[in-house]
Parts: C-alpha cells; sequence; structure tokens
C-alpha cells in the first residue's frame, strides 16, 4: 500500500523510484524494531546503497545535497546518543543518516516529527504508569523515525517550502 501511495504522490515514473526503495527499507526496519529493538546494519546500508545508486541514476545533480542531509541527520541525532547513551542506540543515528540519503532537505521535518512523535507517545506512558516508571520504560525509536520519514516523503518539500516562504 505505501509503493501505491508513493506512486500516486509522486507519479508513475523515475520520480517514484527513491520514494518506493525507501518504504521498502522502512517497513521491514519499523517491524524488526519493534520485535527486537535492534535496526540491522544490513538494512540501513543497503538502504544507503540503494539511494545513492538511484540518485546517481535519476538525479545526480541532487546527490550532494542529499549527502549534506545524511551528514547532518546523523550528527543531530549522534548528539543525543552522546548525551544520553542509554536512551537511543547508534542503529537510530544510522536510520536517519539514511534517511537524509533519501529525503535530501525533508529529513528536516522527518525529523522533527520522528522525534515529536516519539516524544507524544513517551509522554503518555509516563503519564500512564507515572515518572519514575516511564523513565525506565524502553521503547523503540526507529518505528517513529520511520513514522517522521513518512512524513517527510510525502510532505517534506511542502513543508520546507512553507518554512522558508514563512520565515527566510
Amino acid at each position: 500500500m505505501l509503493c501505491a501511495l508513493v506512486v500516486v504522490a509522486k507519479g508513475a515514473d523515475e520520480d517514484a523510484l527513491l520514494g518506493i526503495a525507501f518504504v521498502l527499507v522502512l517497513v521491514p526496519i519499523t517491524l524488526i524494531d519493534l520485535d527486537v529493538r535492534l535496526i540491522p546494519n544490513s538494512l540501513t546500508i543497503a538502504g544507503a546503497i540503494a539511494a545513492l545508486v538511484i540518485l546517481a541514476v535519476v538525479e545526480p545533480g541532487d546527490l550532494p545535497e542529499h549527502l549534506i542531509a545524511a551528514a547532518a541527520a546523523g550528527v543531530f541525532l549522534f548528539v543525543f546518543v552522546l548525551a544520553y547513551p542509554r536512551g537511543m542506540g547508534m542503529g537510530d543515528v544510522k536510520l536517519a543518516a539514511m534517511m537524509g540519503l533519501f529525503l535530501g532537505r525533508s529529513v528536516a521535518p522527518a525529523l522533527f516529527a520522528g522525534v515529536l512523535a516519539g516524544a507524544i507517545v513517551g509522554a503518555v506512558i509516563i503519564a500512564r504508569v507515572g515518572v519514575e516508571k516511564g523513565r525506565k520504560t524502553a521503547i523503540p525509536f526507529g518505528p517513529y523515525l520511520a513514522f517522521g520519514g513518512l512524513v517527510g516523503l510525502f510532505a517534506g518539500d511542502a513543508l520546507v517550502d512553507w518554512y522558508l516562504d514563512t520565515f527566510a
């Protein structure tokens, strides 16, 4: 269904290839992280390679933007890992970097949406079980990043354009 949504949103041509590859890697990452709280390197590496190959073939001029976005997204989450190592794993950092390769500048609203979704779920858990127990409840962050990735894929360009038109 996600692949069909990508085709509807991006068109039935080469513009959809990057989005289709992205959702095809996000789904297993989400399910595996929910099941075993691990984001396999094999999936993030395969996703990164797929993004680079598709970009090089379809939109080679966009490659620098996507590389910068990947580095920025990875560093952004790496700061969180350094600040609180038990709160997030390196798989999340690698996932964010891979998302940057697929999304380019749209990775910014994707990360925002993912962090916001994770924070809301965390707040609900704390409200239900209390602060002490809620802060110790481990929840995988990959699914929230994947949700943010979908936001970035389907609405990221519009959100970035709106932000730049409004505040820049």
